[in-house]
């Protein structure tokens, strides 16, 4: 099966094919967070979908160029740093930072660049690309002295969306960077300085003033990744207004369509079953899930598991079976590893490409996943019935392939040192014949969240499934 994407744009499933003349690179452009706050896992839930596409084209043999942006100017970032009586760049910074700690615990890769707007080459790149748009009618300054995009004047606007311009009753233009369909006017691409931008403020041919947030994103996606790209992703909320607005501004300035060959939306995360909002108490930022003691890749896990275009219910019991999930992995891979010890090089590898294909269509995680169970019950059978140490390598060399797509397995967990402690006792009074003494130590280790097994090679401890 041919690689194929569900394209936003034509709203069917289309053939990839990057715009690179030899079929090697790709230009992926994702649309990072806004730094008002911590990101929260509705974020990463599109965050890692994002993760599974580059690890997938990468895969399959792509050089994946990825860009994914910083808002930290817009509506919000101000109206934060004056509540907190901060200059932008310094109340930005820490969640900035936050950011990328949380990318790393949750094993997202980083992309090869992530420009902030409001970098000076960026914010010169935006004044020049509103230059062009009122160069050729597209743009007007208005009587606030902000600038606006004409989007009678783009006959393909609303497109994205799939919703009629003609149908659509206008209020006029709409200054803030919030608004959604039921607001539809001339957009702004450069705000005019008033006294809620406090001393955010930039010079411009139009006068002192901020850009809009839509043009953010153009200006960085074009100076970095050329006029054209292959795959632009983001929410669903994205979709409108602002991936429509960058198509507008993008084709605008080149005069070249499209824009973006292949749009990639994910779906919204619900907590068990609800819109996540701080009213509802189910607000939820990767910190509040490892302060419970759930780890990065549990959270990978669940947050993967679901088709990007599928609404994902994030629940408890859920993060509580994707424990168990890698628990099984854990436990096969120790068995595997175990049996391969003996051995230095395979002599055979395991033929098995159905995971792959699973992701080929349209990034099908849940096939992929069945493909991965399916594999760990044929060879732990396998291994039940004396499995070669040359066989067992040769598995651990099949997932090593899928977990460079999956990122599920990070490097094994220290284990405490009061653990260690016990779990010396234990070995202690096993030798001693103490059977009762081990018991207890090895009910204590449970209750702290950790599970002994007693193996030919001595004791095994592993963090408990359940803790």
């Amino acid at each position: 099966m041919a690689l194929r994407f569900f394209n936003t744009y034509s709203r069917t499933l289309e053939e990839f094919q990057p715009l690179d003349p030899e079929g090697k690179i790709v230009k992926m452009y994702t649309c990072g967070p806004t730094v008002y706050s911590r990101a929260h896992i509705g974020n990463f839930r599109a965050y890692i979908f994002e993760d599974l596409l580059q690890r997938h084209l990468e895969a399959r043999g792509f050089n994946v160029n990825r860009v994914m942006n910083l808002t930290d100017v817009d509506d919000k970032t101000i109206r934060g740093s004056r509540a907190e009586n901060l200059p932008l760049a310094d109340f930005t910074a820490p969640f900035k930072e936050a950011f990328f700690q949380d990318l790393g615990t949750l094993e997202i890769k980083s992309p090869n660049e992530f420009p902030a707007a409001t970098e000076d080459r960026y914010i010169a790149a935006m004044i020049a690309m509103i230059s062009i748009l009122i160069e050729r009618g597209l743009a007007y300054q208005a009587d606030d002295k902000s600038v606006y995009y004409r989007i009678n004047r783009f006959p393909n606007y609303g497109h994205l969306a799939h919703f009629d311009l003609a149908e659509l009753r206008s209020t006029g233009r709409v200054k803030s960077d919030e608004y959604d369909k039921e607001h539809v006017g001339d957009f702004a691409l450069w705000k005019a300085w008033d006294e809620e931008d406090g001393d955010v403020a930039w010079e411009s041919p139009w006068g002192r003033g901020r850009p809009g947030w839509h043009i953010e994103c153009s200006a960085m996606a074009t100076s970095l990744l050329g006029e054209q790209l292959d795959i632009h992703c983001g929410g669903v909320d994205n979709i409108f207004p602002h991936h429509e607005a960058e198509i507008a501004q993008s084709e605008g300035c080149s005069g070249k369509a499209p824009f973006v060959r292949y749009w990639l939306h994910c779906a919204h995360l619900l907590v068990e079953g609800e819109k996540m909002s701080k009213s509802l108490g189910n607000f939820l930022t990767l910190p509040d899930l490892l302060a419970k003691g759930y780890t990065g890749r549990e959270v990978r896990f669940a947050l993967l598991r679901v088709h990007y275009r599928a609404p994902l219910n994030f629940t408890w019991e859920g993060l509580a079976e994707a424990r168990q999930a890698l628990s099984r992995i854990d436990e096969w891979l120790r068995r595997l590893r175990e049996t391969a010890r003996l051995t230095s090089s395979p002599n055979e590898s395991i033929e098995r490409d159905n995971f792959a294909a699973a992701l080929d269509d349209d990034l099908n995680i849940s096939a992929a996943l069945g493909e991965l169970f399916e594999q760990l019950r044929v060879s732990n059978r396998e291994l039940d019935e004396s499995m070669k140490p040359e066989r067992a390598l040769a598995w651990l060399q099949w997932w090593e392939k899928i977990n460079r797509v999956l990122a599920l397995e990070t490097s094994e967990e220290k284990v405490p040192p009061e653990i260690e402690q016990l779990v010396e006792k234990r070995k202690q009074a096993r030798q001693a014949r103490d059977w009762q003494r081990s018991d207890e130590l090895r009910d204590n280790l449970r209750d702290l969240g950790w599970d002994v097994r007693d193996t030919k090679d001595g004791q095994v401890v592993t963090r408990r499934a359940g803790a």
